[in-house]
């Protein structure tokens, strides 16, 4: 039934004018904003939209992914850029930088949130 439609996903945040100067100054995507809401268009095609809740609480999951080449070149970058990586113990532990090398025999990914407290990664593509 659903097989040909195009689908996209979407979340909540506070705050959309925080939220589109994260999105697309901070993460560099292209953003557009209508009737409240924004749209987040991804390099695959896709597109998801973040709409605002005034009970907005925060996802306890992780929402998006960006895949990249190398993970320490985009944590790096991130955190000059104002990011903070989030930082774990146990098995998913993450180093200094909030990197977790292989994580569950995962790839090497690493965590922060937008200014909502949703949770977004980075993880490394293999080589």
């Amino acid at each position: 039934m659903f097989k040909s439609t195009k689908a996209f996903s979407g979340f909540s945040v506070d705050d959309i004018p925080k939220a589109k100067a994260f999105y697309s100054q901070t993460l560099g995507l292209d953003v557009s904003e209508a009737n409240g809401m924004l749209d987040l268009q991804l390099a695959t095609g896709g597109h998801i939209i973040v709409y605002p809740k005034p009970n907005h609480v925060p996802a306890t999951y992780t929402i998006l992914n960006f895949p990249v080449s190398n993970i320490e070149q985009a944590v790096d970058e991130l955190t000059k850029r104002g990011v903070k990586f989030q930082h774990y113990d146990g098995e998913y532990g993450t180093d200094a930088k909030g990197i977790a090398w292989g994580a569950g025999n995962g790839p090497n990914i690493a965590w922060f949130t937008d200014p909502a407290g949703n949770i977004i990664s980075v993880l490394e593509e293999p080589a």
